[in-house]
């Protein structure tokens, strides 16, 4: 069996006010895991790659504890959107547009991602 070969040299990137910025290898995301990256601002962002094979960025910060730490947060989806749970006090944000599913007066930033 022969198998097709596989993309290297294919990075994550974010779309910020200045431009496209490259983050990391797409090979280093795991499904269903996240990883942060250190933004140039000195913020963070949170990366996602769903089983699918779709990519997501949102700020890293959880709103409601103060931390950095929704890149440790378990990911699902409820009625159709992805969302990531925070580890502290499990507040759901959609991946897609940042809004905080359990609160919604709550939206952290959602990224334009995309793998070039």
């Amino acid at each position: 069996m022969t198998l097709a070969p596989e993309k290297i040299d294919v990075k994550v990137q974010l779309r910020l006010p200045e431009g496209w910025f490259t983050v990391c290898d797409l090979a280093l995301l795991i499904p269903g895991r996240g990883v942060a990256a250190l933004l140039p601002d000195g913020e963070q962002a949170a990366l996602f790659l769903d089983r699918a094979g779709k990519l997501y960025a949102v700020d890293n910060r959880d709103p409601f504890g103060g931390a950095a730490v929704l890149s440790r947060g378990l990911t699902g989806s409820h009625q159709g959107r992805p969302f990531v749970a925070s580890p502290l006090l499990k507040q759901r944000f959609d991946l897609e547009s940042g809004q905080c599913l359990d609160d919604e007066t709550v939206r952290i930033t959602a990224y334009e991602v995309r793998a070039a």
